[in-house]
C-alpha cells in the first residue's frame, strides 16, 4: 500500500496474450474466469476489485490500486503502490490452461513494463532490481515463449527509465490478425502536477458522504477527463480522501486513467490503445494532448508499443501532442521487442524560458 515516504504512483504493467489449443474452444474465453478466481490472484498481488464494467468486447475493473482488462484471449493488469504484481504470473497460466476447450488457452506473449519509481528503496523484493524482476519472469514463463528480450531504455533525469521485458512464442506476430498488427498502446506517465488541478482530485468536505463511484463521476465530468474520449463510456472511482481512477470503453479499446495528487509526490498517468497508426497521430494524438492538459504537468514520459508506426513519424506525432500543452521533448528512444514491434519512449519537462 502506502510507501514510507509517500505513495508509490508508478505503476506496473503486464500483458498476458493466449491462443486457444482446440475446435472447441469457448468463445468467452479468460472472460470465464471465475469471480472466485479473480480475487486469488489480486489476493496474491495485494489488491482488489472496487468497481466493475464491461461490454461485448472485455471487462473492465478499477482496483483499489490502478486496473485491470480480460479479453477473451488478453489479460492486463496495472497496479501501483507495493503490489506485487508478478505473483500472478504462475496464477494466470493454471488457470489459463482450463479454459478454452479440451487443450485449455496456450499463453504466446507476455509483457511487462514500468517507469522508474519515485519511491524504490520502499518496494519489496524483487521490484527494487528489474534484473530480479527479470529473474522471476523468466522462471515462470513455459519454455514455448522463447523469443525474450528484457532491456531499460533509458536517459538522463530522475523517473525517466522505461523498463520493458516481453517473452513471445514463436510465430506469435505472423500469426495475429492484420489488423490486431495496427493497433499500438500509449503510456504516459506524468509527475509535478499543478497543484490548483491537482486539488480536484480530493474529496473534500462537500464529497464526504458520496460512494466512491459517485464522487468519481463528479471528478470525471469537473475535470474534462470524460471529454478525453468523447466517444468513450469513462467510469471514474474517487479514493477517500484522495485520489483517483478511471476506466474507459470504446468500443475493443480500453483507456484508463490513475492519480495521486498529493504534493511532493504527485503523479498521474493516462493509457490508452490507439490505431491504425497515422502520420500525425490522429485521435490518439488529440487524446494524449486533452489528458495532459487536464494535470498540467512539470515532466512528462510517453511510451509507444506496436502499431508498426516508423519512430520518427511516432516521436513528431507525440511531440506535437505533448509540445501543444507547453512542454519541450528532452530525450527519445526506440528498441524492438519480441511479439511487441517496436517501442518508443520519450521524455517532457516544462518549457526553458
Amino acid at each position: 500500500m502506502a510507501a514510507v515516504s509517500g505513495f508509490e504512483g508508478f505503476e506496473k504493467r503486464l500483458q498476458l496474450d493466449f491462443s486457444p489449443t482446440g475446435a472447441d474452444a469457448d468463445p468467452l474465453g479468460l472472460r470465464g474466469l471465475s469471480p472466485a478466481t479473480l480475487r486469488l490472484v489480486l489476493d496474491a498481488v495485494g489488491c482488489s476489485i472496487v468497481s466493475a464494467a464491461g461490454n461485448r468486447h472485455f471487462d473492465a475493473y478499477v482496483l483499489s490500486e490502478s486496473s485491470l482488462f480480460v479479453y477473451p484471449h488478453r489479460i492486463i493488469i496495472k497496479t501501483c503502490g507495493t503490489t506485487q504484481l508478478l505473483n500472478s504470473v504462475p496464477l494466470l497460466l493454471r488457470h489459463a490452461a482450463r479454459l478454452g476447450g479440451a487443450g485449455g488457452l496456450r499463453p504466446s506473449l507476455c509483457r511487462y513494463s514500468r517507469g522508474s519509481f519515485i519511491f524504490p528503496d520502499a518496494q519489496p523484493f524483487p521490484y527494487s532490481s528489474f534484473r530480479h524482476e527479470v529473474e522471476l519472469l523468466e522462471r515462470a514463463l513455459p519454455a514455448e515463449l522463447a523469443h525474450r528480450k528484457a532491456s531499460v531504455v533509458s536517459s538522463p533525469g530522475p523517473h525517466s527509465s522505461w523498463h520493458v521485458y516481453s517473452a513471445a512464442a514463436g510465430g506469435y506476430m505472423s500469426e495475429e490478425r492484420e489488423r490486431e498488427r495496427e493497433l499500438f498502446t500509449v503510456e504516459v506517465c506524468m509527475t509535478e502536477l499543478d497543484r490548483g488541478l491537482a486539488s480536484a482530485f480530493y474529496r473534500g468536505d462537500r464529497r464526504r458522504w458520496l460512494s466512491g463511484d459517485e464522487a468519481g463521476r463528479e471528478m470525471t465530468e469537473g475535470t474534462g477527463l470524460g471529454g478525453v474520449n468523447p466517444r468513450s463510456l469513462a467510469l471514474g472511482f474517487a479514493f477517500d480522501p484522495c485520489g483517483y481512477s478511471m476506466n474507459g470503453l470504446d468500443r475493443d479499446r480500453y483507456s484508463t486513467v490513475h492519480v495521486t495528487p498529493e504534493e511532493g509526490y504527485s503523479y498521474a498517468s493516462f493509457e490508452c490503445v490507439g490505431g491504425p497508426w497515422e502520420e500525425e497521430g490522429g485521435e490518439t494524438a488529440a487524446m494524449l494532448a486533452r489528458a495532459v492538459r487536464v494535470f498540467g504537468p512539470g515532466s512528462v514520459s510517453v511510451s509507444v508499443s506496436g502499431g508498426g508506426g516508423r519512430s520518427e513519424a511516432v516521436w513528431s506525432a507525440v511531440e506535437s501532442a505533448v509540445g501543444a500543452v507547453g512542454l519541450e521533448c528532452r530525450t527519445r528512444a526506440a528498441e524492438y521487442f519480441p511479439g511487441v514491434g517496436q517501442v518508443t519512449y520519450q521524455t517532457f519537462a516544462a518549457a526553458r524560458q
